[in-house]
């Protein structure tokens, strides 16, 4: 099977009330998270370089709304949102990218560097496209053992041409790994469009080019997000190999921070935010499912009051002490 165009036989994922509760709070989280840090780098107190992920929020939890921390994901240079939407500490991913103590990596990683392996979450990367041979190593792991678990990893539409991830997308169909390949095309590789990078129109054909299944979906409906990756990691559970699935979706904020995305076309991003945002249409929907907008609007004061206790709490840690500079560098057997 190549594609995945006929799946009216597969199993409905509807959310509940409080799967959709909880995911609208990892989205907003991410945003005010993403939002907050756009403003403080401009003070020039948080080193280094930073990728915002504002505007995808709806992929990264619609995918894992479905996963458990025993399932491990590799992210990218645009990392996180991916670690929110896996679980990992929000206070302490702020102090991380302060360079501060009680950072998830002790200060010493940084924006491009969270990571938490008791959450499943592998790590972000510097490195385009490295993360998919780290999660074809989890998801071979996972179908030796038979434990059910599964992998998923995430690399944008500039990733996906990684000679590193097209060797993964064949070891992964070969050994029929239970390895999910997420591409969030915001149609920007850094600073160039899709189209002037890319040779195919769609991911879905680069999966073909292997035998592997793929799909197409609208990356800013959590809602299509939630049901298809939900129908997909089912059936990698039961035994089911690799399957790529393109979110499309859009960048709100530079390529990093400090980047003024001269190349996009004049109001292209206020566009996107106004017509193309993933919070605003998912709380257009929520009244079909009994949420009233009460309860978001609840939900948006207790993240911005969590981000600012995130912040005060970064500001004031210490920075780590000299001699831990080499603690966690080498392995001890």
């Amino acid at each position: 099977m190549t594609s995945l165009d006929n799946r009216s036989s597969t199993t409905r994922h509807t959310p509940s009330t409080e799967i959709l509760l909880n995911a609208y709070r990892r989205m907003r989280t991410i945003r005010s998270f993403e939002d907050r840090l756009h403003v403080d780098y401009k003070t020039g107190i948080i080193p280094g370089f930073a990728h915002l992920y504002a505007g995808q929020e709806a992929t990264a939890v619609g995918i894992c709304s479905h996963l458990s921390d025993a399932d491990q994901i590799a992210s990218t240079h645009r990392g996180h949102g991916h670690c929110i939407a896996k679980g990992v500490d929000v206070v302490a991913m702020m102090k991380e990218i302060y360079g501060k103590q009680g950072g998830i990596c002790d200060g010493k990683g940084g924006s491009m560097h969270i990571a938490e392996l008791s959450k499943g979450m592998m790590g972000a990367n510097g490195i385009l496209g490295a993360g998919a041979p780290l999660a074809c190593g989890a998801a071979l792991a996972d179908k030796v053992n038979g434990n059910g678990h599964v992998a998923v990893v995430f690399g944008g539409d500039g990733g996906v041409n990684e000679g590193a991830v097209l060797e993964s997308m064949n070891l992964a169909t070969v050994w029929q790994l239970p390895l999910l390949f997420v591409v969030e095309n915001n149609d920007y590789a850094q600073s160039t469009p899709q189209q002037r990078t890319t040779s195919v129109k769609s991911y879905e054909d680069r999966a073909k080019g292997f035998g592997m299944p793929s799909v197409t979906v609208n990356g800013l409906d959590f809602f299509e997000v939630y049901q298809t990756a939900g129908e997909l990691i089912s059936k990698m559970r039961q035994g089911g190999g690799p399957v790529l699935m393109e979110c499309k979706t859009v960048r709100f904020y530079g390529h990093f921070e400090g980047d003024e995305q001269p190349y996009r076309p004049t109001g292209e991003v206020d566009s996107a935010r106004q017509n193309k945002d993933c919070l605003k249409l998912f709380s257009a929907r929520a009244p079909e499912f009994g949420i009233h907008p009460e309860q978001l609007e609840a939900i948006d004061n207790e993240v911005n009051a969590l981000i600012d206790h995130a912040v005060a709490e970064a500001q004031k840690a210490p920075h780590p002490e000299l001699n831990e500079l080499f603690n966690g560098v080498y392995v001890t057997y």
